[in-house]
């Protein structure tokens, strides 16, 4: 060797090692707040709360930083963000929501929306156990947990309300949080890798958030999984959500920051959404032992719905990937006269569908400022979907109401299998009221008078390469045609139940069959 060691070179080589190891260990140090060193104990029983709020306050006062929750239970009572934090929840980290008993209260609703045109629920955020409001660039990442069983599961009801938008009477606020997490005009936020158990009224409530990213989250929840309410480029992906009394990832863009918001920019994919018993899709056991616990008495929900808070309506929206398990199936409503529109839902498995694997529904409940039109329902494409064992009760309905047809729907490459009807709710329609400004959910129809499809005021609609089978007794048309204009039917498909045409029509024009038997026969 021409080069011999030199012990001088050795200790320069080793002391630039170790100014590197320091200096990353020193901005590693100076970027985490462990929240033990703000005096947080983790043991369940003690209340966290304190603590935890000082570590984010320090954070925030050094210009933002990672608040670290190592392993262990913290009981906590409101959490309130600030911008430029991330929190993250280490592997055996549980963020326990506190109880009436635990020795303290959850932050006030505050000021609210001020107004009547939602739910108590969607009008106020700080009663959460995480809040945060007009805050940018927040993070809660991590493997963690938060477990929110002492959180509200409770409706609130919206007839008495005063004018700045309080519930009366025995429904004021008593102390009590009713969400795991609730956001309200941020930007920048992402939510990864933890699991939510019982997340209260909403396990997210999102409202007026941009540039927004939910990814790889579990959630077995008592009510609703993820609300993003007139939220704006939005990204929710590889999610699981178990939701048997309300909906697992809904759409939404009510009134509630006191001016109507579209939501828009949204993409879905990826994700699986059911209905189980509450924390039995955690516990890997998949029970469905309480479907008549759910508050509508309609089956368990579950699904991926578009409303029922519609004022801003929904643009640009894609949802691709997505198994729906045990649950209603896909609903798309707009009822308060907001547009929906530029919708491409494609990829799609549901098993088990408790209601109409499709519900499109444009309709007058007009829950909101007076003066506003009507809205509209319009260029919309699902493809590529397969439906197993659904409730054939309600079949799968498209519908306007007179004089506000739903526009441009085009469904491709379809197969559905409907179950037979109960003998117990054989209560056929005669006549499908129009239900103008009641609450859209399909069972409020009753048992249709078809058992594929019923379509009713609209217009511009293709089916193509669709299959309709059922798997029992079954005395109805496949497909009913009321009020719709241009309709084109290519290569589909029904099984004809006995003594009943295959498809049947009323007052509808423009029908075009190509390459369907079953429909020209």
């Amino acid at each position: 060797m021409r080069k011999y060691f030199r012990p001088a070179n050795f200790l320069k080589i080793v002391s630039a090692c170790l100014f590197l190891l320091f200096s990353t260990s020193a901005v590693m140090a100076s970027d985490n707040f462990n929240i033990r060193n703000y005096g947080a104990v983790g043991d369940g029983e003690t209340l966290d709360t304190e603590a935890i709020n000082k570590a984010i306050e320090a954070a925030s006062e050094a210009g933002g930083g990672k608040v670290y929750f190592p392993a262990g239970t913290y009981l906590s009572y409101s959490i309130r963000l600030k911008d430029d934090i991330h929190l993250y929840l280490g592997a055996g980290a549980i963020l326990k929501a506190a109880g009436e008993n635990d020795g303290g209260r959850y932050d006030a609703p505050g000021e609210g929306a001020g107004n009547e045109y939602q739910d108590y629920g969607h009008s106020y955020w700080r009663n959460s156990l995480i809040w945060g409001e007009n805050l940018n660039n927040i993070t809660i990442s991590g493997p963690g947990v938060i477990q929110g069983e002492n959180l509200s599961r409770g409706f609130y009801a919206s007839e008495n309300w005063d004018k700045k938008g309080i519930p009366a009477g025995n429904l004021m606020w008593e102390g009590g949080g009713n969400k795991a997490i609730g956001l309200k005009l941020c930007t920048n936020v992402i939510l990864k890798d933890f699991t939510i158990i019982k997340g209260g009224h909403f396990g997210i409530l999102a409202t007026g958030v941009d540039n927004f990213t939910i990814d790889n989250l579990k959630i077995d929840t008592n009510r609703d999984g993820i609300d993003i309410d007139a939220c704006r480029n939005v990204r929710i992906s590889n999610c699981t959500v178990n939701s048997p009394n309300d909906d697992a990832i809904v759409l939404k863009s009510s009134f509630g920051l006191g001016f109507a918001r579209a939501t828009e920019n949204v993409t879905i994919t990826n994700c699986q959404v059911s209905g189980y018993d509450v924390g039995t899709m955690i516990a890997g056991t998949y029970q469905t032992k309480e479907g008549h616990l759910v508050p509508d008495q309609e089956g368990p929900t579950g699904r991926i719905k578009f409303g029922t808070e519609s004022n801003g309506g929904f643009k640009n929206i894609t949802i691709s990937n997505c198994v729906f398990d045990r649950s209603r199936g896909l609903a798309l409503e707009t009822v308060d006269g907001g547009l929906l529109e530029d919708v491409n839902i494609s990829n799609i498995i549901m098993r088990n569908v408790t209601n109409s694997p499709f519900f499109l529904r444009l309709a007058g409940r007009m829950r909101g400022p007076e003066g506003v039109e009507r809205g509209k329902l319009r260029r919309v494409s699902i493809s590529d979907v397969t439906v197993y064992n659904a409730d054939s009760h309600f079949s799968s309905i498209i519908s306007g109401i007179p004089g506000h047809d739903i526009e441009d729907i085009r469904f491709n490459n379809i197969d559905i299998w409907y179950r037979p009807l109960d003998s117990a709710r054989t209560q056929i329609q005669k006549i499908v009221p129009e239900y103008v400004k009641t609450y859209p959910e399909p069972a409020k129809f009753g048992v249709m008078p078809s058992y594929g499809f019923f379509i009713r005021h609209a217009k511009g609609i293709e089916m193509n390469n669709i299959n309709i089978h059922y798997t029992g007794d079954e005395s109805r048309p496949a497909i009913i045609l009321d009020d719709v204009e241009e309709i084109e039917f290519n290569n589909v498909e029904a099984q004809k139940a006995e003594n009943s045409p295959v498809l049947k029509t009323r007052k509808s024009k423009g029908i075009k069959i190509k390459n369907s038997n079953s429909l020209q026969n």
